[in-house]
């Protein structure tokens, strides 16, 4: 905990459902700190012309970005970095991501918060040791690759590689009253031959038989992958229906968010309107999000399921591994913050860790 208190008037009430409202203002003194490191971040940014990026004199910054933002992003910053702080004092074991409402925000006035979070619930889980002898009992299928799905391989390079040749039209004259035809370009593809200096010009291959050996290794790998997958979905399902849970609907909507973000990158990434598809397909938003409920429910058990595993058995990764990973992620995504960034980062460690503990019983 901080030796100096940077809020203030903390109220916490629980809610149904493992929920709880944490109201409380963040002083004066914290936010006119954040109001800095705002002004520092939103610098770098703006381009302003006349001006070099992170060298904007203040009174410059404000005037084109209106103080209204730029106290709404000290605001944001402030409570990211007490957030955690106040959560410690009042012993709340928060999980998943926290709805945060400002109550109040004016210049020389403490900041007003609301703040509402899932708490830990009522967890009476599976026997997952017993689950996890009995999956890892099964015997896995034989993983074979045949010569055809080799060829198919092959093919589909040649394919990619294919030099195209385009005949002109060939034009037709017609009798007086007749319509005048062509005939459409004709395109045909030259495959490449299949040949030592081909593999070579695709990669690190030796020859012909090196190439389809590293094609039978890539296949090989891919199906032990998804046999794996499958492995650990049954897994997840029997956890799921054997745990007791009593579910936050916090989680189930956070779920649910990160459901609907992906599928919308997913349809722009394919060149279309996220509007225009759900057009297209004749549903509303509301209509998916019912779709993917049950779905979102049982990702948000399963969550839960794997975070008290992890305090049973004592699984949490390395700091050194934390850091590295965050360091991977903050090098790509420079304005990413440090605090959900490293959230993400723990949580995803400590569940391939639960896993691989699970796996190996």
């Amino acid at each position: 905990m901080p030796e100096i208190k940077n809020y203030q008037n903390i109220k916490v009430t629980k809610l149904p459902n493992s929920e709880v409202e944490i109201e409380g203002e963040i002083s004066v003194e914290k936010l006119k700190i954040a109001w800095e490191k705002a002004l520092k971040n939103l610098g770098e940014k703006a381009n302003i012309p006349g001006f070099r990026k992170g060298h904007i004199p203040e009174n410059i910054l404000i005037k084109q970005l209106g103080e209204v933002n730029i106290l709404e992003e000290a605001a944001e910053i402030a409570l990211q970095e007490e957030y955690p702080n106040v959560i410690a004092e009042n012993d709340i074991k928060a999980i998943g991501r926290p709805a945060v409402t400002i109550t109040k925000l004016a210049p020389e006035n403490p900041l007003g918060f609301k703040i509402k979070t899932a708490v830990m619930p009522e967890i009476k889980l599976a026997d997952y040791k017993k689950i996890s002898k009995e999956h890892g009992e099964k015997k896995p299928d034989k993983i074979e690759v045949t010569d055809k799905e080799v060829e198919d391989v092959i093919a589909e390079v040649r394919k990619s590689r294919a030099i195209k040749h385009e005949h002109p039209p060939i034009s037709t004259d017609k009798g007086e009253g007749e319509e005048e035809n062509a005939s459409h370009n004709k395109q045909e593809d030259t495959l490449p031959d299949l040949t030592d200096e081909f593999v070579k010009s695709l990669g690190e291959f030796k020859d012909v038989a090196d190439f389809k050996q590293k094609i039978k290794e890539n296949i090989t790998r891919e199906k032990e992958h998804a046999q794996k997958e499958k492995a650990r979905l049954a897994l997840v399902e029997n956890l799921v229906k054997n745990s007791d849970i009593s579910l936050p609907e916090i989680l189930v909507e956070g779920e649910l968010e990160k459901m609907m973000a992906q599928f919308k990158d997913d349809i722009e990434k394919m060149g279309l309107k996220y509007t225009d598809y759900l057009t297209h397909i004749k549903k509303t938003e509301e209509d998916l999000r019912k779709e993917w409920r049950e779905n979102a429910e049982k990702k948000a058990k399963l969550q839960l399921i794997l975070n008290k595993i992890s305090v049973e058995e004592n699984i949490k990764p390395e700091e050194e591994e934390v850091k590295k990973e965050m360091d991977h992620i903050l090098e790509h995504h420079k304005d990413a913050d440090r605090f959900r960034v490293r959230m993400y980062v723990e949580t995803f460690l400590t569940n391939n860790k639960v896993f691989e503990f699970l796996e190996s019983k």
